[in-house]
């Protein structure tokens, strides 16, 4: 198959994983407790060591080196999903992004495992286990939280409708659905969704919150293909202020 359908996959991939890693490194001081503040951090390292590997696999395809597609592109270059980019706003959102989101990519890379894109199933193998605990870490506090005061409940609630829109918009199929999931390469979105769903009903039944009603659920899309909304950019100015003061400076 032409290289253009893995590509698309590879960079909507990382790309989330490097956003979602910025804004989880956001945490970083600024966690309710120490032991927060230490698990935000290490798993926005993990995320963006995520990127680095598929945006190594991008430059073996014939991409620009990591750096360079990392810190150079503009938001309407980027395929990550919007529910990524958002803002953190309170600990009560970030953590139900942090479940819907870790649930979606442990099950993605879990299934990327048997691709036939074996650089591609090389990373998944590897990065599943710090998959594992990510998403033991957001089911604990999850369920903790999501049974524990009326405050805790209520606010999780909010967050998880809030939430559930940008969720089901990572599901946002590619132009090439067909050709990977015909090559082998990655079973698709539909299939990844329906998986994604079980899951997070499995966790929320042993909570005290309630999921919206999948049916009405209209999910916000767009990112995938350069949409973007107006937090991306300021993301990506202070990302790659850094890097773009000296590209070709060597640490």
């Amino acid at each position: 198959m032409e290289k253009l359908p893995l590509k698309e996959l590879l960079y909507k991939m990382a790309d989330d994983q490097l956003i979602i890693g910025h804004r989880n490194s956001e945490w970083t001081g600024f966690g309710p407790l120490l032991e927060e503040d230490i698990a935000f951090s290490s798993m926005a390292q993990d995320k963006i060591g995520h990127s680095l590997a598929l945006y190594t696999i991008l430059h073996e395809l014939g991409e620009s080196d990591p750096d360079t597609v990392a810190f150079t592109r503009n938001a309407n270059q980027f395929h990550n999903s919007i529910f990524t980019e958002l803002p953190n706003q309170e600990y009560d959102f970030s953590l139900v992004r942090h479940f819907l989101y870790d649930t979606a990519e442990a099950l993605r890379f879990e299934l990327l495992t048997n691709s036939t894109c074996e650089p591609l199933a090389q990373v998944a193998r590897k990065v599943r286990g710090e998959l594992r605990y990510h998403t033991l870490h957001a089911k604990t506090w999850l369920k903790q939280l999501g049974s524990a005061t009326e405050e805790s409940v209520g606010r999780l609630q909010k967050s998880l409708e809030q939430a559930m829109p940008y969720a089901l918009g990572m599901f946002e199929e590619s132009p090439y659905e067909n050709e990977i999931i015909e090559a082998g390469i990655f079973e698709g979105e539909k299939k990844l969704k329906e998986l994604w769903m079980a899951k997070v009903e499995e966790t929320i039944s042993q909570t005290s919150l309630h999921l919206p009603d999948w049916k009405i659920v209209q999910p916000i899309t767009g990112g995938r293909i350069g949409k973007h909304t107006e937090h991306l950019q300021p993301l990506l100015d202070e990302m790659s202020e850094v890097f773009r003061i000296d590209p070709g400076a060597e640490w």
